[in-house]
């Protein structure tokens, strides 16, 4: 990618869930006058906060964040939604002379920011209804299958059971005769809309795996299934958007009686280790990106220096 020095400078600190970004964020942001722009779908819903990992209030106080808080669970959010309010943040942050530092794990969201939103073929319902139909006869993980035929790497990006994008992909595939991979390629390889300045969390796996057990624990004990009762209880509802946060629906089904406390907590530890693995897999598109190994830094101060290296602060 392409950098030019008269587009402004966005700092970016990013990785899979529970890779100790916010709290990294937090001391750079601190040592180097920054203010967060939080790049995470989730946090941007109110009253979602145990579950999304977001900030506490005194950590909000110490540094400024932006894009916490801004919808209610009820409100669909989209990434053009996204685009157009952090691109509002990182002129006012700039103009008053302080540093944007855009940090989060949601990939899309980052990419859309620094490339721009790939738009790809518009809709084409009829196909939509005929894939709708082959899900309900033939099942999602044979439509996934299909999708691996024709395009292998999105296939592995895309969880076997995530009927909207295998759709969606399956779609782009039967209005172009590209692979979906390919065109997202071409996406991730254009000129940047800002000089990013992008730094990764990584860990490896089973390190990884032991972090999100334990932040799911706990989430747990701080209070997550009264958090999701709370938003059970309110009858507007969840959007569409809101819905997918991790962990929310297991909690639910906790609530209504129908299964066990323990059984959910397991099943949300292995979905949040796979959606740590897509997470990676995302990333691991995005060019440019200074990775920094944590478990290799002898404490936290050590990754923060890193950080600030690979930032160029």
């Amino acid at each position: 990618m392409k950098k030019d020095k008269t587009k402004p400078i966005v700092y970016v600190i990013l990785g899979a869930t529970a890779a100790g970004k916010s709290a990294a964020a937090l001391a750079v942001a601190g040592r180097f006058g920054a203010e967060i722009i939080s790049a995470d779908s989730m946090q941007v819903y109110r009253g979602m906060d145990i579950g999304t990992a977001k900030p506490s209030p005194a950590e909000r106080e110490s540094v400024p964040h932006h894009l916490i808080d801004i919808r209610d669970p009820w409100e669909s959010f989209s990434t053009a939604q996204y685009v157009e309010l952090a691109d509002n943040a990182v002129a006012d942050i700039t103009a008053r002379g302080r540093l944007p530092l855009l940090v989060g794990g949601t990939a899309l969201y980052i990419r859309s920011l620094l490339a721009g939103i790939f738009e790809g073929p518009s809709a084409d319902w009829d196909f939509r209804e005929e894939i709708r139909i082959l899900a309900d006869t033939i099942g999602i993980e044979a439509l996934h299958a299909r999708l691996a035929e024709v395009d292998a790497e999105a296939a592995a990006r895309i969880h076997p059971n995530d009927l909207r994008r295998i759709e969606r992909a399956l779609e782009i595939h039967h209005k172009t005769g590209q692979k979906p991979s390919s065109l997202r390629n071409q996406w991730a390889s254009a000129d940047l809309r800002y000089d990013a300045r992008i730094a990764g969390i990584f860990w490896p796996r089973e390190i990884l795996k032991n972090r999100i057990d334990e932040r799911v624990d706990k989430m747990v004990s701080d209070g997550w299934l009264g958090e999701v009762e709370g938003l059970l209880g309110d009858t507007r509802g969840m959007s569409r958007e809101a819905s997918q946060a991790l962990g929310y629906a297991q909690l639910a089904r906790v609530v209504n009686g129908e299964i066990p406390l323990a059984e959910a907590v397991d099943e949300i530890k292995r979905k949040t280790r796979r959606f740590a693995k897509a997470q990676m897999t995302w990333f691991k598109s995005f060019h440019n990106v200074c990775w920094i190994d944590a478990s290799l830094c002898a404490d936290y101060g050590a990754v923060v220096n890193r950080l600030a290296d690979c930032l160029k602060l």
